[in-house]
């Protein structure tokens, strides 16, 4: 797969510099796999990936490997951390495998010691800017943000961020709080860090009477019903009901669109590891991906097509920001949006 731009190359260039230097100290040892006879038993999947696309995850997952029993804990990306830290500080962590929103969240388990590192040999099919310079994590797939409108409740031209702010929309859109799911905290990080929108867009936004929801299913469903007239929301949720004849469409920014990678990662504490990199190993696989793809994301890997409906990766318009900058400012971001919209 062929990424976008020079610029974003050299985006993704200094975003896998910093993981190198937030990393644990030195370099570390590489595993290659899981040794022995086919792996079995049962292993704990933290996500934030919704519960059906979950469900459809493993079912596939079984069909090549029905020994392995997979347990699922699902909520935001941010509540899925708070969880893993709590557990770390009680020293009981529960979980196998990690598959959340952004590389910036994996940051912050790598700097707490909290990852492993694990070369699947799947990784050398997937592009090198999605994949940890340690081998600590590696994006699943390629979600953008972008917007979702009701064409019924509104007719309004809108296409982009800034037409939210149109005095014909107040009180008509919504968006995901970046305090609940990571696709937003990292979207709050990127387009604050971005000319020409910056935290002004969502001063904007509050001024318009922006309702501020939970995660991206939320936004979903505010838009799907009519109770919104738009929303900032991640590309597949609105293609997916759009599939189904809701009436709804979704809009790729003027500006261009954020977008988060998923990421799969194995925790330093897991008991079944074995079993814990098959599961990595299929996320990552050209049979994993397609599933992907049938669920409807588009897929990290370039031998494998996008769904219909949503935009290839050579044909998106990125918007990205410096990865340690994002790291580092993630809580100070969250305090000044908590603090604008009173949350």
């Amino acid at each position: 797969m062929k990424f976008i731009s020079k610029k974003l190359a050299a985006l993704a260039l200094t975003g896998l510099l910093a993981m190198g230097i937030l990393g644990c100290g030195g370099s570390p040892a590489k595993d290659k796999g899981a040794a022995g006879g086919k792996p079995s038993g049962e292993i704990t999947l933290y996500t934030s990936q919704p519960n059906a696309d979950a469900q459809k995850l493993i079912a596939g997952f079984n069909k090549k490997y029905p020994d392995i029993k997979v347990k699922v804990f699902r909520s935001g990306t941010e509540e899925v951390v708070s969880k893993v830290l709590a557990e770390k500080k009680a020293g009981q962590v529960q979980a196998d495998v990690l598959l959340v929103a952004d590389n910036v969240t994996f940051e912050t388990l790598k700097s707490k010691d909290l990852l492993e590192a694990y070369e699947s040999p799947e990784m050398k099919n997937i592009p090198a800017q999605f994949v940890d310079k340690d081998h600590m994590y590696a994006g699943t797939k390629v979600i953008t943000t972008g917007i979702g409108v009701n064409t019924d409740r509104t007719k309004e031209k809108i296409t982009s961020f800034k037409d939210l702010l149109k005095p014909a929309l107040k009180d008509e859109v919504t968006m995901p709080s970046p305090l609940y799911s990571g696709a937003a905290a990292y979207n709050l990080g990127v387009l604050t860090r971005t000319q020409g929108i910056g935290w002004e867009f969502y001063k904007g936004l509050k001024a318009n009477g922006v309702k501020v929801d939970k995660g991206n299913g939320s936004i979903q469903k505010a838009i799907v019903s009519g109770d919104k007239a738009a929303g900032i929301i991640v590309d597949y949720m609105v293609i997916r009901t759009k599939k189904k004849g809701a009436p709804v469409a979704f809009v790729y920014p003027a500006e261009g669109s954020p977008y988060v990678t998923e990421p799969v990662g194995l925790l330093k504490t897991s008991k079944n590891k074995a079993a814990a990199k098959a599961f990595i190993d299929f996320i990552l696989s050209k049979e994993g991906q397609e599933l992907a793809a049938n669920i409807g994301y588009t897929p990290v890997r370039d031998d494998v097509k996008a769904p219909e409906g949503l935009r290839t990766v050579k044909d998106i318009k990125p918007i990205a920001a410096d990865p340690m900058a994002l790291f580092q400012n993630r809580d100070k971001d969250k305090k000044e949006f908590s603090a604008l919209f009173a949350l």
